[in-house]
């Protein structure tokens, strides 16, 4: 890390999350040295304009902090398989995005010096440049070891977003409920679409609009009635 906290990040992954992960953190004032190839270098370019393509392994090898930003099935056997060339280096931080992993899956890294961190901003992703907005409301979940979790939360915040501290064991869980709620909205509103469709309605999305989110603000301030959650809390509290 240089003098003034500064970091230089590469970024692995180019999908919806990744460059905007990135777009976010350098306006925090961080450097991004790089991001690997992806299927939309147009899209990219529009949120992280300038920012060479790197192969994955020299991603790392430029970097102080890399956020791997890649589907869940692809997770394990990239950390592992950089891993096996060596390319990890000691204090550099690793951070996945993932919403059922916490660090342990990062575990390669680990035993080679990497600093291991597992943020998650709750967010449905774009991949544009609108999402930099949403993070400003959004939460993240962040699963660190103990004596780096501040490092977790700090970068959270700096994406634009309110940290909530989720326990290594409780991943699946949080991932489980997360889905839960985008699997079921997209699910609903397509059935709901269709059906006013065939009544007959024009526009039937549109027609939704208000209806729907004026249901799930109902419902957001019930579930709000629930227990506090507490930004605050450690992974052992």
């Amino acid at each position: 890390m240089n003098r003034d906290g500064r970091l230089g990040i590469g970024i692995i992954g180019a999908g919806k999350v990744g460059p905007v992960v990135g777009a976010a953190l350098r306006n925090a004032d961080h450097a991004v040295i790089g991001i690997t190839a992806g299927s939309d270098p147009e899209r990219v370019e529009a949120v992280l304009p300038g920012v060479p393509t790197l192969e994955p392994a020299e991603v790392v090898r430029r970097s102080e902090l890399v956020i791997l930003a890649v589907p869940h099935d692809q997770l394990e056997g990239l950390v592992a398989g950089l891993a096996a060339i060596d390319a990890w280096q000691p204090g550099q931080l690793v951070l996945h995005t993932d919403p059922a992993y916490g660090t342990a899956v990062l575990a390669p890294a680990m035993a080679q010096g990497a600093i291991p961190l597992a943020v998650h901003p709750a967010l449905v992703f774009t991949g544009t440049s609108m999402d930099l907005r949403q993070l400003a409301t959004a939460y993240a979940a962040v699963t660190a070891p103990g004596p780096v979790l501040p490092i977790a939360q700090a970068l959270a915040v700096e994406l634009g977003c309110e940290p909530v501290v989720i326990a290594e064991e409780d991943r699946p869980t949080y991932a489980e409920g997360v889905g839960a709620a985008t699997e079921f909205s997209r699910s609903i509103v397509r059935q709901s679409a269709g059906l006013l469709a065939e009544a007959g309605v024009p526009h039937p999305g549109a027609y939704l609009s208000a209806l729907v989110h004026s249901t799930i603000d109902h419902a957001l301030a019930d579930a709000g009635s629930g227990p506090t959650i507490d930004p605050t809390a450690t992974i052992d509290g």
